[in-house]
């Protein structure tokens, strides 16, 4: 019996990345030559917008640049968390590979809290453009949300109405064990105090 139906798991994994000598965010043109890199010595299909490659494919999954530069991963529709887990590791030591020839390091945070809007290079993705201009008038917290931030997101099939909200509820409940294990250890030693 399975407990949830589960059918078949996406993920995608967002990360920053960093030159090593001056901790500055990677600019389009070392972000090109990572991209260049991987689809040579690891057979991906350039994805090109114009004249700039802005991603990669390669079966069901993709590599995909975002705003400011976030390197993503949007993993293929997979059986099992083990097959999710090594289709991120083989994705991870693809990078590191071509990456550290080229002086890139990667981390995996959920916000860039040392480099302000203006100090993040911009990606030439056309959608980019329309977005930025448009969350320039709604709110005032949205290109933030476009260039300071990473996150992690795993995609779930459902059979029906009523499998969808047993997993959506599941997700709900598993959401503060994820903020306990991620979180500050000082956070975490007052969130453990406090319940």
């Amino acid at each position: 019996m399975q407990l949830f139906g589960f059918y078949r798991i996406g993920t995608e994994h967002e990360k920053f990345g960093f030159e090593f000598k001056t901790l500055r965010p990677m600019n389009y043109e070392q972000i090109a030559e990572l991209l260049n890199g991987i689809s040579e010595r690891f057979d991906w299909d350039k994805v090109i917008e114009g004249d700039y490659i802005i991603g990669l494919k390669q079966g069901k999954q993709s590599i995909s640049v975002e705003p400011r530069g976030q390197f993503e991963l949007s993993g293929a529709p997979l059986e099992t968390l083990h097959r999710t887990c090594a289709e991120v590791n083989s994705h991870l030591y693809q990078v590191k590979a071509v990456a550290e020839e080229i002086g890139i390091g990667f981390l995996g945070i959920g916000f860039q809290s040392k480099r302000g809007i203006k100090d993040i290079p911009v990606m030439p993705k056309g959608r980019y453009e329309i977005t930025r201009n448009y969350m320039r008038k709604v709110g005032s917290l949205g290109l933030d949300m476009m260039f300071r931030t990473c996150t992690d997101q795993v995609n779930l099939d459902f059979s029906s109405e009523a499998d969808m909200i047993r997993k959506f509820r599941a997700g709900l409940a598993l959401q503060r064990v994820r903020t306990l294990i991620f979180c500050h250890p000082l956070k975490f030693s007052a969130l453990q105090i406090s319940n």
